[in-house]
């Protein structure tokens, strides 16, 4: 029902009626429909500021979707970095002992891209310290993964030549000493018998009479053959897996550089030749380039209760010849 408006007239003492213009009504139509969208728009940004759009409220719960399944992923990737380290040490300190092999060097294992600029686009990301220490788990994760699978490929590549290095590591004693009377003088530091100080005995003296044969101790490279300073004649061979023999003060040599012998084979025979007080076989094991005690190996030539004696014999100061 349209409305009616009145004005009051003072000389008549009644009210007329007005009728307004159509320039007024439309104006008066305008004023109403801007006021009215004006609080309408006003309601509406009100409650977009409290309740947010639809969009942005599945955007936030999109949002918090995300954060929740970072969340799970970097905590399964801590415990598959865990599970890694697990087969690492057993890797180390299992296997590659067993096969006497190095452990894998701790910089490859624990290369990482920290100091690269790989994940510069990730920091303007929402949440993006969840997001880069999440990534850097997966890379270092799939870093360790692709050693670990080339450490156990050496490893597959170990075991098929176990038997090949089972029969060239030295494992029996370089003369015949099954009663182990010929055991002279053990390794370490010892009175030098000519210049009589102390000094460091790198090997194991066997005292035997000249000409007694000397074996090779495993199969093995013979890398030299010849005279050797202090040592008189002398014959080096290479067994492979990183171990070297030494055979001193021989009276004969029976084999040449580049001559491939085997286990038990008659190289040479003892004498005095060099720097030597008695007639002996000066014999010395190398690891990767370093000294070892040849006490440690002769388990394929004497009973557990011989080695016991072959030990406590070797500990004793004892005659040192050279």
């Amino acid at each position: 029902m349209r409305k009616v408006y009145y004005i009051y007239n003072p000389k008549t003492r009644t009210y007329d009626r007005i009728y307004p213009t159509v320039r007024q009504r439309v104006i008066s139509y305008l004023r109403r429909l801007f006021v009215g969208m004006g609080l309408g728009a006003g309601f509406f940004i009100l409650l977009l500021v409290i309740f947010g759009s639809p969009s942005e409220r599945d955007l936030r719960l999109e949002n918090s979707r995300m954060v929740a399944q970072y969340d799970i992923l970097s905590s399964r990737l801590d415990e598959a970095l865990n599970v890694m380290q697990q087969i690492r040490q057993r890797d180390d300190n299992l296997y590659r002992v067993i096969l006497q092999a190095d452990p894998v060097a701790d910089a490859l294992r624990d290369a990482s891209y920290n100091k690269t600029n790989r994940y510069e686009d990730l920091m303007d990301l929402a949440n993006s310290k969840l997001v880069v220490n999440t990534t850097q788990k997966m890379d270092v994760l799939a870093r360790q993964l692709y050693i670990q699978s080339k450490s156990f490929d050496e490893v597959v590549d170990l075991c098929k030549r176990h038997d090949e290095m089972l029969e060239c590591i030295p494992a029996i004693q370089p003369v015949s000493n099954k009663n182990l009377k010929q055991t002279a003088s053990g390794y370490g530091t010892r009175i030098d018998p000519i210049y009589k100080t102390v000094k460091f005995h790198a090997g194991m003296d066997f005292s035997a009479n000249v000409g007694t044969p000397v074996y090779a101790t495993g199969n093995g490279t013979v890398i030299r053959a010849g005279w050797e300073g202090l040592y008189g004649n002398c014959i080096n061979i290479d067994h492979g897996f990183g171990y070297v023999t030494k055979y001193a003060h021989l009276s004969k040599i029976d084999v040449r550089a580049g001559q491939k012998v085997v286990r038990g084979e008659v190289i040479g025979k003892v004498g005095s030749t060099g720097k030597s007080t008695g007639p002996h076989l000066h014999y010395e094991v190398h690891l990767k380039g370093q000294i070892m005690n040849p006490v440690n190996y002769y388990f394929m030539d004497l009973s557990a209760d011989d080695y016991d004696k072959m030990v406590q014999i070797a500990a004793n100061h004892g005659k040192v010849f050279d």
